[in-house]
C-alpha cells in the first residue's frame, strides 16, 4: 500500500519562483531515494476560516501564499528512509546551500499518513 508525506505551508508571494525551483531541485532527491510523485499546489481559492483553516494552521500573513503539497511513495519504508538521508546524503547538505529557504520553516505543518482510499485513475 502507498504512503503520503503531506505538507502545508505559507509562502511569500514574492518567492514563488524562489520556491518552485527548491521544490524542483529536492524532486530529484525525493524520486532516488524511491517517490513515485510530488504534487506542489500554490493556492487559488483559500478561504479564511473562523474556527480553523489552512490559513490559520500556518499563520498566513499579508503577501503570502498557501503552498499545499504531498509526495507519494510506494510505502512507509520507502519515505522513513528517504527522511532519514538527510542525515548522511551530502546531496541534502548542498541543496541547503545553493538555495535559501523561500518560506518559514517553523510555520509549515506535515505529516505521514496511510492511504484509507483512492478514487482515480485505476478504479474502474
Amino acid at each position: 500500500m502507498a504512503y503520503v508525506s503531506g505538507f502545508v505551508l505559507a509562502v511569500p508571494v514574492a518567492n514563488k519562483d524562489a520556491y518552485i525551483a527548491a521544490a524542483s531541485a529536492v524532486w530529484d532527491l525525493y524520486r532516488d531515494y524511491g517517490a513515485i510523485s510530488n504534487w506542489e499546489c500554490w493556492e487559488d481559492d483559500v478561504p479564511e476560516g473562523e474556527l480553523t483553516s489552512f490559513a490559520m494552521a500556518v499563520k498566513r500573513q499579508p503577501g503570502e501564499a498557501i503552498v499545499f503539497s504531498w509526495i507519494l511513495w510506494p510505502d512507509k519504508e520507502t519515505s522513513d528512509r528517504c527522511m532519514a538521508s538527510a542525515e548522511t546524503d551530502p546531496r541534502w547538505k548542498e541543496l541547503e546551500a545553493g538555495h535559501d529557504m523561500p518560506f518559514d520553516g517553523k510555520r509549515m505543518i506535515w505529516g505521514g499518513f496511510s492511504p484509507i482510499f483512492c478514487g482515480g485513475e485505476g478504479d474502474g
